[in-house]
Formats: structure tokens, C-alpha cells, sequence
């Protein structure tokens, strides 16, 4: 027999299920209406963490970080921890995905997490540390622009992935850029994300799941190691500006939940109109099978 919640605050216990509570014991308080756009806001207020290769904080395109950290792996035990580092970016590739974070919304707050080393090598293991790490410590917006193929960690990674979901920690995830099964992109509670050519910094919702949006990725300019800049493709780099857009989103409407970001970047890709309602008379159903 299960135990029920329903006495708890919003956002401190999963309810599963209701009773002796109507709509007036459930108050929710929305904003009027969904923003047509993220221009709204330039991320202020919004704490983002890049789970990657590290940062190199001193990039002019870049700007100054709220925190770097390193996961350490104990070669005895076994054992990770996440530690305070100073060193950087390891391979230049958590760098580019800052820069454009930065570049889509300025005023955000970064922080860094080394989980890849250099030639962007990387442990499973590893990966769930520094992202358990990051869900713990309640940011607003993980950006993840890599994946594991290995399955022995889907498990793990579906359960961080629900739990950040539910404390309204959005994980904005890569798609892998070739047709393997990876993770945690493939999770239904994530925010998942994939390149397209056009030259115009717009975002694309994909019709046709898994993956769910698109976004410039392709021969982007991103800063990399030394202060430089360069010319590179991949879904890495069309997640981050997809987290960017988040933080402008979440800084002009810092009570939206995860679905609804999701709605709210839905409704304001380049792709999608919003056809006008039809009015039926009553009794009457709508077939729109053949539209």
C-alpha cells in the first residue's frame, strides 16, 4: 500500500495521488501567456553548468565563470569526487559550447565541470558523477554536448535525468551525430537537440521524435583554446545554443517548469504556425485524418 504526499509543497515529493483537495487547495499561479520569443530576457538570474571538457574562463568570448570543477577518480577505490580545479579546458571543446551559451545569453551565470580529458576521452562513470554532481547542486540549465553508448549507464542516467526533471533542473542534451543508440538524449525528460545548415540563429522543432529540436550547428564560428576562435560542426554545438535560448526563457519567466520551456521553445521555432481554431456547433467531431 502506497503512501500519499498530497500534504507536501510543490516540488518537494512526487503526489501520486489526490484526494479530499479541489482546485482551490491547489493553487498555481502562471503568467498570462507564453513569450512569442526568448528575447525577453539575456539569462540574468539563470545558473547554467556546462558538463564537458572544462572551461577556459579567461576566453574573451567566454567571460568570467561562477565555478570550475573537476570529477577525480580514485584509481584504488574506484571512487569519484568533485573537486575545485584550475585547470581549464582540457581539448577545447567545453569552451566552444560555453562560448556560445554566453554569445545567446549574456547575463547567465556559468559553471564548469571536467568530466573528458584530453582528445576528448571519458569514462562513463565519470560522466554520472559530474552530472549527479550538477543536478545536485540545483542549476537551472545543464548543458550536456556529449553521450555514452554504453547501455550499463542508461539506467543510472534515466534516474538523474527524472530526477532533475522534477526539481526543475533542465537538461539540455546532444544527440549523438551518427545513428547509434547513445544517452541521456533519448529521455523523454530531457531536452534534446540536434544541428541544422541555415545560416539564420534560429531554432527548428522536429515533427518526427526522437531528437526534438534543431538549431544552428553547422560551420559555426566558437571560441576554442588560447583565446582563439574556429570554424567546427556537430550537435555539441547547437546544444548549447539551445541551453542559451533556456536562460533567456527562464530569466523572463523564472516560474516555468521544464514542460513548460519545452512549450514555450515549441511555440517560438522558426517552423511552427499556429493554425486558427475551428468553431464546431455542438455534437458535432472534427476528422482532420486527411489534412
Amino acid at each position: 500500500m502506497g503512501t500519499t504526499t498530497t500534504g507536501a509543497p510543490p516540488g518537494t515529493a512526487l503526489t501520486w495521488s489526490l484526494r479530499g483537495r479541489g482546485p482551490d487547495d491547489l493553487p498555481v499561479v502562471a503568467d498570462p501567456a507564453v513569450p512569442d520569443g526568448p528575447a525577453e530576457g539575456a539569462g540574468r538570474g539563470v545558473r547554467v553548468c556546462v558538463v564537458d571538457s572544462g572551461v577556459e574562463g579567461d576566453h574573451p568570448l567566454v567571460g568570467p565563470l561562477a565555478g570550475s570543477w573537476v570529477v577525480v577518480k580514485d584509481e584504488a577505490t574506484g571512487e569519484a569526487e568533485v573537486l575545485p580545479t584550475t585547470t581549464g579546458d582540457t581539448c577545447g571543446h567545453g569552451t566552444a559550447c560555453a562560448g556560445i551559451i554566453r554569445r545567446t545569453a549574456p547575463e547567465c551565470e556559468i559553471t564548469s565541470v571536467r568530466v573528458l580529458g584530453e582528445r576528448f576521452s571519458g569514462t562513463g562513470d565519470v560522466l554520472l558523477a559530474g552530472l549527479r554532481w550538477a543536478v545536485d547542486q540545483g542549476f537551472d540549465l545543464i548543458n550536456l554536448s556529449l553521450s555514452t553508448t554504453r547501455t550499463r549507464f542508461a539506467h543510472h542516467l534515466h534516474e538523474l535525468a527524472d530526477r532533475a526533471y522534477f526539481a526543475r533542473t533542465v537538461l539540455v542534451a546532444s544527440a549523438h551525430n551518427t545513428p547509434v543508440e547513445s544517452f541521456p538524449w533519448r529521455f523523454a525528460s530531457v531536452l534534446s537537440v540536434g544541428s541544422h545548415q541555415e545560416d539564420d540563429p534560429v531554432h527548428l522543432y522536429n515533427p518526427s521524435p526522437p531528437v526534438e529540436f534543431f538549431a544552428p550547428g553547422q560551420n559555426v564560428t566558437v571560441p576554442w583554446l588560447g583565446g582563439a576562435t574556429i570554424r567546427t560542426t556537430g550537435n555539441s554545438f547547437a546544444t548549447p545554443y539551445i541551453t542559451g535560448l533556456s536562460a533567456r526563457l527562464l530569466s523572463a519567466r523564472p516560474r516555468m517548469t521544464p514542460f513548460q520551456l519545452k512549450s514555450a521553445l515549441y511555440l517560438s521555432a522558426a517552423n511552427v504556425t499556429l493554425a486558427p481554431r475551428h468553431h464546431l456547433p455542438a455534437g458535432e467531431a472534427s476528422d482532420d485524418s486527411e489534412n
